[in-house]
């Protein structure tokens, strides 16, 4: 069982168990401080972070760099407690703005009087609706009059971010904005490596096999051998395992009908 496999390492923190720095780390950690400070000066650009671990370790150099760029948060209202706890803590971190988004909820109410409170487990629709509502509709307030916004994707994270650039113009033409991701040529270990060397403030979650941490019912556990995002929407097909917020380069970001 789950359980049973998690159970050899429960006194495994996320840092003993990943801390591990590719041998050009440093390269790595140089190229990451390089695109943001390009970020920082290309524009009204923002750090849309989810308090993982890639995004705490972006807010961290941020920080660091001392660079003029505020974090955003999207509250969906169905985060774990130990999300909005880290949220609480990332707030009071000084010389950083952190602004919280959180859906319309009159439309959260008419969604869950017409669907019910599990709608998303009923269709990849109703969840992709139910995203659209907490997510999709939030981040384009979030990023309205923004030339810029920085994300942690990774090209490790899954198959469908293999080929995710640090500097991402596709969407500009749609709509105005480059995408900076950092991170994307870091390894997992080189996440963890940095959490431990700079004592980063991280989502306990993590040390419970929780790799990818998002809204409560749509995330779970993972158990050793599994994807790093088999804890996503874990009954759904592994093609349709976005919510939308990272689409591809072709689709223009908007939330779902």
């Amino acid at each position: 069982t789950s359980s049973a496999l998690r159970s050899a390492g429960r006194h495994d923190t996320a840092v003993q168990r990943h801390a591990r720095a590719s041998a050009d780390f440093s390269a790595r950690l140089a190229a990451a401080q390089a695109v943001l400070r390009q970020a920082a000066a290309s524009g009204r650009v923002a750090q849309a972070s989810s308090l993982g671990a890639e995004d705490v370790v972006i807010t961290d150099i941020i920080r660091r760099l001392r660079l003029d760029i505020p974090v955003f948060v999207l509250d969906t209202g169905m985060l774990h407690t130990e999300t909005l706890a880290l949220l609480e803590r990332t707030q009071a971190l000084p010389g950083l703005t952190v602004e919280v988004y959180r859906p319309r909820q009159e439309a959260v109410i008419e969604f869950i009087r017409a669907q019910g409170q599990d709608a998303m487990y009923r269709s990849i629709e109703l969840r992709k609706r139910c995203c659209g509502i907490r997510k999709m509709e939030p981040l384009e307030r979030a990023l309205k009059g923004r030339d810029g916004w920085i994300t942690g994707l990774r090209r490790e994270q899954s198959n469908a971010r293999a080929d995710v650039p640090a500097i991402d113009t596709s969407e500009v033409t749609a709509t105005g904005r480059t995408k900076f991701n950092p991170l994307a040529d870091w390894t997992l270990g080189d996440v963890w490596h940095y959490v431990a060397e700079h004592q980063v403030d991280y989502n306990p979650l993590h040390d419970q096999f929780y790799p990818s941490i998002g809204c409560a019912p749509c995330t779970r556990a993972i158990t050793l051998g599994e994807d790093f995002r088999a804890g996503r929407w874990w009954w759904e097909d592994e093609s349709a395992k976005e919510c939308g917020l990272h689409v591809s380069a072709s689709t223009p970001e908007k939330a779902p009908a």
